[in-house]
């Protein structure tokens, strides 16, 4: 089975820290519910999804790891 986005390439993304990249995926997923609700109801993809999606192309990044 493939899972896409790679979980490896991802965990690179957020500096190596699967913690962190969980952190980033979660506030973004809440962030997509709020403000794409509509889209969302006729999608084939949940939140969660679409910004791990996000992570992975670089639209998403971590600001800062020191907060």
């Amino acid at each position: 089975m493939m899972i896409e986005p790679p979980i490896d390439e991802l965990t690179k993304k957020a500096h190596g820290n699967k913690y962190v990249l969980s952190i980033i995926a979660s506030k973004r997923a809440k962030e997509i519910e709020t403000t794409r609700r509509a889209e969302l109801a006729t999608a084939d993809k949940k939140s969660i999804s679409i910004a791990l999606d996000e992570i992975y192309e670089g639209n998403v990044v971590p600001s800062d790891l020191n907060d």
